[in-house]
């Protein structure tokens, strides 16, 4: 699990919208990035400006297949109708 904080109202909501989709969201931060889902957003409001407490679970990128398409069925009968 990844946690960090931010005070960026927008990049909040967009991680709630995430959430609640069940959607991945990507954290960048310094030169890293971070896939993943988010488990959990919570505000602490004891400073200003309020800060949010974001929780990712990291993804494992998915494999770029060779093939997009599948490849094609050999027909069983080649030769000529009768």
């Amino acid at each position: 699990m990844v946690t960090f904080e931010t005070t960026d109202q927008k990049e909040v909501q967009r991680f709630r919208i995430a959430q609640f989709n069940g959607r991945t969201a990507t954290f960048r931060s310094a030169g890293s990035t971070v896939t993943g889902l988010v488990r959990s957003i919570v505000e602490n409001k004891t400073g200003t400006p309020p800060v949010w407490v974001v929780t990712l679970i990291p993804s494992e990128p998915k494999a770029k297949t060779a093939l997009l398409h599948p490849a094609p069925r050999l027909r069983a009968c080649v030769g000529e109708y009768r």
